[in-house]
């Protein structure tokens, strides 16, 4: 499963029974109820939390169930709202302030300027009153937050027609006669129930928890323009763009958040697309049995459908699929109040949907988060095949070139486009009268012009390679022209390895040698003859090959592959990672068997296997002296017991040419530095083999840091990593910079060239208006894309006692985004991070174990 669909995994919906504490075992709990029986309405008002999770019954206001928020500007108080949520804007965390040298200022100033366009719509006017908040409790208990909001506004007279209530919290523009009020309602049935309303806190217009507030106002307005939530964002069902022939369809959406930016608070706002298919997983099911047949079914199902996500369009939830109840129907029943529901009588009631399949399997989906505070977690929820629509795309689509060429002309927007459809979204609220009366309500006003604000783009790097430096074309961010036939900076001579080939991919493994020789001697790569091995097209023989035939002297060993079958691959990198460590290089016969692109592939494998052999391709010159500069990313191992694998890659010379690389595996719940503390320890010593002296500036680069991860990476990362510092010696005291690295970004940039919308050039700094002013950061667009927008890196320094200019800075990191062999141009990341990734992602899918020590000193895993 993918890191994306991973971060969409999430739990039922609201509304939904629990299982009493300390139960064994399933308890079966049906999607959240709606109060009509026709299609579900949006979702009730105000989520402040997204992703469409259950939130239990609030209770009451304990001192303990307080929970203080901090924004650097003054401490607020935010009641209980009935269970925890999650801040994925990471608001409140004040780390600029403890860093001296950039209080003042923390732009840059090298380069050219240049005037960009940004995703972001100005505020022009807010509330400048007091807002109320007042927390709800109903008694007896209401599950559904839809049904609380329902009893609650039955009291237009007392509440008035300007509120907000998101199911625990009721903001006002105005004061209730007393602190505490009691109001009573009735159900449809008939059923009394109290409402206790007590004012919790006064919040001025500067408070943060008014973001919030905006946030939620905001969600209303797109529910008024008949948008449907689904995660975190916002799609519009009515408005789908088919792709019949892959039986696709795409939901079009947009992504909202409203934050206090540099110098003024902004709704910064982003296209998005929901992919679904066609096909229910119940439609998958029967399509996999009639292939596979009876006996292989319930294997093969389990290992195609747990991990995916499903959309239940009746209610518009996403769930995880997290087992299969081989054992359950819907003729069974579950625990509804005091009465056994079966599944089927529930759907039709609720929803008036008939269950066709009656003897069709449940699938289960676990709940991620805990129940009301001192509550046991939630049980699973159980889902009907039949009504679960599978979302997103599998490998096997995602390596189809059509299927992602035709997706491609829907979702990859270019610049004007995404400009054209973001002004359209605005366009629109503003011409809605009920959206426009409901901002007005609040007082709230957008601008209706995207942000105009001014960049700077990086001086063009030159690439040192061996004795000769070139430049390369600034727009293309690629050098692979101009690096042919000149002499790497240093290889490695190949004299002992092995080629392993199929007999019928014997004529590819010869054309790969002759082109390997061909292309190798310009680049001042020397390799002998290979020893050529022919094996059987499976994988016994091929591993048998490898045991047979790899000894201590091979140092390479390169396998032509006739199909790309991840258990073949798997066994190839298990063997020569961990039991016999050789450096390898997999290559498909497919890849081959063009003739008027062997060159180029050959070139590229080539570099592959000296760069993996300790090899030194290209540079860039790095001014800093004594500098270490470490790459930290993480993997979820899905397949070895969902544990957690954390990567270190630690640069060892000055030229950022030589690297130490270091995985670590540990149990879910662990925090990744734990492991990675040593793999920090070893590099330091590693470095100190190399140069005879410890580094005198370390600069860690920390990627894979998911939404409202942030406080853990500064409460907890940060001391751990200055501990593993200080066990090298209690004198060695370097200059220590930490960088919170984040690829996955909302934010997009657009550039005036030629008298059309573009994307910026690489090397574009924007370090001004978008950036957080309780933070130390900036964004850089560092590659260049053929097709769509590109997308800009956020760089978060969150502790820094080097002194460092952020010009330097800057300048450091775009010049580290040069530095990766497997691409000869610029990339998305500083290349220890990409390093770090491959290295955790090779782990993950195919080793699940460390790899062997012989092997911390190569790039063995590009």
């Amino acid at each position: 499963m993918t890191g994306r669909a991973r971060a969409r995994s999430r739990g039922r919906a609201r509304g939904q029974e629990t299982g009493p504490p300390g139960v064994v075992g399933l308890v079966f709990i049906p999607p959240p109820p709606q109060q009509t029986t026709s299609a579900a309405p949006p979702p009730s008002e105000g989520e402040l939390v997204g992703r469409g999770r259950q939130r239990a019954a609030p209770g009451p206001v304990a001192s303990e169930d307080v929970l203080q928020i901090s924004a650097g500007f003054h401490q607020v108080k935010l009641g209980e709202r009935g269970g925890r949520r999650r801040d994925f804007h990471d608001v409140g965390i004040n780390t600029r302030q403890a860093m001296e040298h950039v209080k003042a200022s923390k732009t840059g100033t090298s380069g050219s300027t240049i005037q960009l366009r940004a995703n972001f719509f100005r505020i022009v006017s807010r509330p400048q009153w007091v807002l109320y908040q007042y927390h709800v409790d109903f008694q007896p208990p209401m599950e559904s937050r839809r049904l609380r909001s329902a009893l609650l506004f039955q009291h237009d007279e007392t509440l008035g027609s300007a509120r907000s209530f998101d199911g625990a919290i009721l903001f006002l523009p105005h004061r209730l006669h007393s602190k505490e009020t009691m109001l009573y309602s009735e159900t449809r049935h008939g059923e009394k129930v109290q409402i206790k309303i007590t004012l919790t806190n006064e919040l001025p217009p500067t408070s943060p928890v008014c973001l919030q507030f905006y946030n939620i106002i905001f969600r209303r307005i797109l529910r008024i323009l008949n948008m449907q939530q689904i995660g975190r964002n916002y799609y519009s069902p009515n408005d789908p763009l088919s792709i019949p022939q892959h039986r696709l369809t795409i939901w079009p959406g947009f992504t909202t958040t409203i934050l206090q930016y540099e110098t003024s608070i902004m709704l910064s706002t982003d296209v998005s697309h929901k992919v679904l298919r066609s096909e229910t997983v119940l439609d998958f099911m029967g399509n996999l049995r009639h292939q596979c047949g009876n006996q292989r079914f319930p294997e093969a199902c389990a290992k195609e459908l747990i991990g995916l996500i499903v959309l239940t369009k009746y209610n518009n939830k996403t769930y995880r699929i997290d087992d299969i109840a081989w054992d359950h129907t819907p003729n069974n029943t579950f625990k509804r109040g005091a009465d056994d529901v079966s599944f089927t009588n529930y759907y039709k009631t609720q929803y008036g949907l008939e269950i066709t399949d009656v003897k069709q399997v449940l699938l289960v989906s676990h709940v991620k988060r805990l129940g009301p505070s001192g509550a046991a977690p939630p049980g699973p929820a159980m889902l009907i095949p039949e009504f679960c629509y599978l979302t997103g795309l599998t490998d096997k689509m995602r390596s189809d070139f059509n299927i992602m060429k035709d997706l491609a002309i829907h979702t990859r927007l270019s610049p004007e486009q995404r400009e054209a459809r973001l002004s359209r979204f605005v366009n629109n609220i503003q011409k809605n009268t009920e959206a426009q009366a409901e901002l007005g309500t609040w007082g709230l006003n957008f601008d209706k012009q995207l942000l105009n604000l001014t960049g700077r783009v990086l001086p063009v790097e030159r690439i040192v390679q061996g004795s000769r430096s070139y430049d390369y074309k600034p727009w293309a961010a690629d050098w692979s022209k101009e690096m042919r036939g000149v002499p790497l900076i240093s290889s490695p001579q190949l004299e002992s390895w092995l080629i392993f080939y199929t007999r019928r991919n014997a004529n590819e493994a010869q054309n790969l040698l002759q082109t390997l020789h061909r292309v190798s001697s310009p680049l001042g790569f020397r390799m002998q003859r290979p020893v050529m091995v022919e094996y059987e097209d499976y994988q016994e023989s091929l591993l048998r090959a490898l045991q047979q035939n790899v000894g201590q002297q091979t140092q390479m060993v390169v396998v032509v592959l006739p199909s790309n079958r991840k258990d073949k691959y798997d066994s190839i990198k298990k063997y020569l990672c961990v039991d016999c460590p050789t450096p390898s290089q997999c290559v498909l016969s497919r890849t081959l068997s063009k003739p008027q692109a062997l060159m180029t592939v050959a070139t590229k494998i080539a570099l592959q296997m000296a760069c993996k052999m300790g090899g030194e391709l290209w540079s860039v010159e790095i001014p800093l002296k004594q500098l270490m500069i470490v790459g930290i990313d993480c993997y979820h191992d899905t397949v070895a017991g969902k544990r957690s694998i954390g990567a270190l890659v630690a640069s060892l010379n000055q030229g950022m040419t030589r690297w130490f690389s270091k995985c670590v595996l540990q149990d879910r719940g662990q925090e990744i530095m734990d492991g990675l503390k040593m793999a920090l320890i070893g590099a330091l010593k590693d470095y100190h083999k190399f140069n005879n002296s410890l580094p005198s500036r370390i600069i860690i680069y920390r990627d894979g840091v998911g939404d409202g991860m942030l406080q853990s990476v500064v409460n907890y990362e940060v001391p751990q990593i200055m501990e593993s510092i200080k066990s090298i010696g209690h004198d060695y005291m370097p200059k220590l910079t930490v960088v919170v690295v984040k690829k996955r970004v909302s934010t997009r940039f657009f550039a005036h060239i030629d008298g059309k919308l573009s994307n910026p050039p690489p090397g574009t700094v924007i370090d001004t208006e978008v950036t957080r002013p309780e933070w130390y950061d900036f964004y850089i667009v560092s590659q260049a894309v053929r097709m769509g927008s590109v997308s800009p890196t956020h760089y978060n320094v969150v502790y820094d006692t080097s002194g460092l200019k952020p010009d330097h800075m800057q300048r450091l990191t775009y010049k580290l985004c040069h530095m990766y062999y497997n691409w000869q141009g610029i990339i998305r990341v500083p290349a220890p991070c990409q390093y770090a990734h491959k290295l955790a992602f090779l782990v993950g899918q195919s080793i699940h174990r460390e790899p062997n020590v012989r092997l911390d000193d190569y790039l063995f895993y590009l």
